[in-house]
């Protein structure tokens, strides 16, 4: 190579590899043949240098990739493989921070990634990144350097820092692994009392009350649709309503008219129950009436007829003798016309003589109406309610609703 001075007053060397290479004197100035050959050769020189650096980049890059870990096979594992496998990667990973060699920090004893079924699918659990990891752990940490100088820095406890040493992510892999292993057996415990619930669920669902059932439609119930129709009806009365000013109009009288017609109807009925309700100025019920006839002597007539074994009669006498009773307790207008339903049909819902003035009008129709032949147990069960209602009648009375 060829060195000048710049300020022109040192001296010019020439390396033996330039031919008629001199040295020139201090005094005097180069010659400009010399000059021209350097710069020249300084240009050739700073290019070789560029080239050098280049293809060192290149071989460094292709060992990197070169030692990177390749990327493993994949196995279906069931749930107790994968608990087994992060067992082992749990120890490997405890003699990799131990040791920080190539032999206890080996990429390849990892193994394969785990693909899981989960909810009727196939999960993969990479385990690329502790791959990674122990071809790092392979070397000793970074030593961490003073900017501009060779002096080891030492790294002060108190002080946190956002890069990560290789220590601490092998700690902190531990720590993942044993996260893992951890969430897996929580997962095989669930899995295990969902089986057992689904066993008592089937146990149940077997017997024989279960047997008729249907699986429910998940479809709109008919509330829901008559709420969706009401919805898209009065949507489109809205939209209509812009240019239609009249359905307004038609909306309003309708809902006038409506209520108008309910309130009639309600004042109807309302005057219909009142009706029913009128009790007549006298005392003295109508001489066809049941009630004209004292309700203890039907009650004598029916059971001299069960002396004599007729007990169609018997059970006769006492449904008068129950009508008689409760018709002088003003519970009803004196009335011979009416039929034992229309009777039952008076007295309101509410009043608890109702079921049994209903169960002795049966007890009546089936035998005296019907023709089914009756005997003393029909009978006695006949004067059983008979006497209910001849007895509640005298704590309890009113006029029918």
């Amino acid at each position: 190579m060829l060195s000048c001075d710049r300020g022109g007053t040192g001296r010019v060397i020439a390396s033996a590899f330039l031919p008629g290479a001199f040295l020139l004197d201090q005094d005097r100035e180069p010659r400009p043949a010399a000059s021209r050959v350097a710069r020249r050769l300084s240009r050739t020189a700073g290019m070789v240098a560029v080239a050098l650096l280049a293809m060192a980049s290149a071989t460094a890059r292709a060992q990197e990739l070169t030692s990177a870990p390749a990327a493993a096979a994949e196995r279906s594992a069931s749930l107790q493989d994968y608990r087994a496998h992060l067992e082992q990667l749990e120890s490997l990973t405890a003699a990799c921070a131990k040791g920080r060699d190539k032999e206890t920090c080996d990429p390849s004893s990892i193994g394969s990634d785990d693909v899981l079924p989960v909810g009727g699918q196939q999960r993969l659990v990479s385990y690329a990144w502790l791959r990674v990891l122990f071809a790092r752990a392979q070397e000793p940490d970074a030593a961490v350097r003073a900017p501009g100088s060779d002096s080891v820095l030492k790294r002060d406890p108190d002080i946190k820092s956002d890069v990560l040493t290789t220590s601490e992510l092998l700690v902190r892999a531990q720590a993942r692994l044993a996260a893992d292993l951890e969430q897996a057996d929580r997962a095989a415990g669930v899995q295990s009392a969902h089986a057992q619930e689904r066993a008592v669920l089937k146990t149940v669902l077997a017997g024989r009350e279960f047997r008729r059932l249907e699986q429910s439609n998940n479809g709109p119930t008919v509330f829901e649709r008559i709420n969706n129709w009401l919805n898209t009806l009065f949507g489109w009365l809205g939209s209509k309503q812009v240019h239609a000013r009249w359905i307004g109009r038609v909306l309003i009288w309708g809902f006038l008219t409506l209520a108008g017609v309910g309130l009639v109807w309600a004042l109807l009925q309302w005057e219909r129950r009142w009706r029913i309700r009128l009790v007549p100025d006298s005392d003295d019920p109508a001489p066809t009436a049941a009630s004209a006839r004292d309700w203890q002597l039907w009650l004598k007539d029916a059971r001299e007829a069960a002396g004599r074994g007729a007990w169609r009669e018997a059970i006769h006498f006492l449904y008068w003798a129950a009508i008689s009773r409760l018709e002088s307790k003003r519970l009803w207008p004196a009335d011979r016309a009416r039929t034992p339903r229309e009777y039952l049909a008076l007295v309101s819902p509410d009043d608890p003589r109702k079921p049994r003035l209903g169960a002795l009008t049966r007890e009546f129709e089936w035998t005296w109406y019907g023709g089914r032949p009756a005997d003393e147990p029909d009978y006695r069960r006949a004067e059983e309610l008979a006497m209910a209602l001849v007895e509640g009648a005298a704590n309890q009375g009113g006029p029918a609703r």
